[in-house]
């Protein structure tokens, strides 16, 4: 029966959350002190949808302080935020209504 049905092999969870990834690196276009908000990451090119939600990403390095509001951040993202002198903020996201 398995090798009749290859594609039905596994589990998929449909509940899982979809994130939209951006490394601290993409941040480096925001001016210093500027707050970073999802808005401003898709007005910017950064991220094509506010569809799903945003985790911000340890990869790179951020050299300013910005002031991130995101719906998640990595232990390591975060404290590369702080450690330049910015501060991470979490935000709920907005319950989609159709």
């Amino acid at each position: 029966m398995i090798k009749r049905l290859p594609q039905k092999r596994g589990f998929v969870n449909i509940f899982r959350t979809e994130y939209t990834i951006v490394n601290i690196d993409k941040l480096n276009i925001f001016e210093s002190g500027s707050e970073v908000t999802p808005e401003k990451l898709l007005t910017a090119g950064v991220i094509k949808s506010l569809q799903n939600p945003i985790k911000i990403l340890a990869e790179g390095d951020i050299t300013y302080p910005l002031l991130v509001k995101a719906n998640k951040f990595s232990a390591a993202a975060k404290a590369k935020i702080e450690a330049a002198g910015g501060k991470a903020e979490e935000v709920e996201r907005a319950v989609k209504t159709n």
